[in-house]
């Protein structure tokens, strides 16, 4: 636990936290969108395009040099930072979107009319259309994992639905909505029974979760840099080795290939083959300095006082008259640190934007998910999601200020 002085030497190292909105200071429960960045990721874009903007892997001047070497010592600290096998298994995309199109569109080969894919009642849209998508072009069948009332998964249904003509299961570690972590590694195990692969989203893990990808055996596993204080419009996917060399490229241009002639190109070798085009050098750099970061406070220290301040927030939220929490069943050992919730007779928007007015930045709306608001009967939620820099005075000001808005919309 993060004594209040730890604390606050986390806070100073966030410029943004000082900045006010409508006159109150910023109170930002919005984590689970994107992350704030820390001073030493600033200046580390700063530094960036001061001292080494140049492209990577095409030139033998020093500028060019010095930031392919920067590029690639990143993606061993990436292959380190999720216990991967080979760093040629990291490929780097704009973000977990992106690789998850990324598969859905290399494994289309592989995919045959009357196959079958497997996603959850819970999952991002990210993580929904592109699996549409490629059922529909392919003729293979999507089935869908229902929840229970609390929204954890039924894996009842699972094993009723998972057959050898599953080719796919793709499935959400933390869910962006209810902050619920899915028991993925037992997913993983029954899926490979039947001979399927397994995409696990991992959008809401790297800085809440220690993450081996080699102990949870999965296929492929996406996640992106903005949501563990990093820059926007950089992901990375990792894949098998063995997988990846067997698929086809997503996208063609330079970089991916090896040789071209109007006759015939060659692709490649891993990870190039998937990345076509100039890459997001700037973000590919500084998100080293954003794992650094994570990694000097420490993933464990930041799970315990997320879960700490998610106790304390479920149990000030209880208190209020006519919240519907969801997601909730108190087992905080399943849960992170993400609480969706509703205000009776109140719209989520209209609760949202009066937060706002009070500094409170939150995220209402059907939370890119709304097969799950079709489950809860519902338009939208008002959910919070919380950061190492949030603190529990912050969560007395949220209910502080969500008790005034009933007052002022119940009018």
């Amino acid at each position: 636990m993060f004594s209040e002085k730890e604390i606050q030497k986390i806070r100073n190292q966030f410029p943004i936290l000082k900045e006010k909105i409508y006159s109150n200071p910023l109170i930002y429960m919005d984590n689970a969108a994107t992350t704030q960045k820390p001073l030493n990721v600033i200046q580390a874009s700063q530094n960036y395009y001061s001292t080494m903007n140049s492209n990577v892997h095409r030139g033998f001047h020093y500028l060019s040099h010095k930031a392919t070497i920067y590029v690639e010592n990143v993606r061993k600290k990436i292959q380190k930072f999720i216990h991967a096998k080979h760093s040629s298994e990291i490929i780097f995309t704009k973000g977990t979107t992106e690789s998850i199109n990324l598969v859905a569109s290399s494994i289309d080969t592989f995919i045959k009319e009357g196959d079958e894919i497997i996603i959850s009642c819970i999952e991002h849209h990210s993580n929904i259309v592109p699996w549409q998508v490629l059922c529909k072009k392919k003729g293979a069948i999507l089935k869908i994992i229902s929840i229970y009332e609390n929204g954890f998964l039924k894996l009842t249904d699972f094993e009723f639905l998972i057959s050898e003509k599953t080719k796919i299961v793709s499935i959400s570690h933390i869910s962006n909505v209810l902050g619920i972590i899915n028991p993925v590694q037992d997913i993983i195990k029954k899926a490979h029974e039947y001979g399927a692969l397994v995409l696990i989203d991992g959008a809401q893990v790297p800085s809440n979760l220690d993450l081996d990808v080699q102990n949870l055996n999965v296929d492929f596993y996406v996640f992106s840099a903005h949501k563990m204080y990093g820059p926007t419009g950089i992901g990375v996917l990792y894949g098998k080795k063995k997988i990846l060399e067997k698929l086809y490229p997503y996208q063609f241009g330079g970089e991916m290939i090896k040789n071209v002639s109007f006759d015939k190109t060659t692709y490649s070798d891993l990870p190039f083959k998937f990345e076509a085009g100039t890459p997001n050098i700037e973000g590919i750099i500084v998100w080293g300095d954003a794992i650094d970061f994570v990694k000097k406070i420490g993933i464990s220290k930041i799970q315990d006082y997320k879960k700490k301040l998610l106790m304390y927030a479920v149990k000030r939220l209880s208190s209020i008259d006519g919240i519907q929490l969801y997601g909730d069943d108190r087992d905080f050992s399943k849960k992170s640190g993400i609480i969706s919730f509703n205000l009776y007779e109140l719209h989520c928007f209209d609760v949202g934007s009066i937060l706002d007015r009070f500094g409170i930045a939150v995220r209402t709306g059907h939370l890119c998910a709304q097969p799950l608001m079709n489950f809860f009967k519902v338009s939208g939620m008002i959910r919070i999601s919380f950061s190492v820099y949030n603190t529990f005075k912050e969560i007395d000001y949220l209910i502080e200020s969500l008790l005034k808005t009933k007052k002022i919309l119940l009018k």
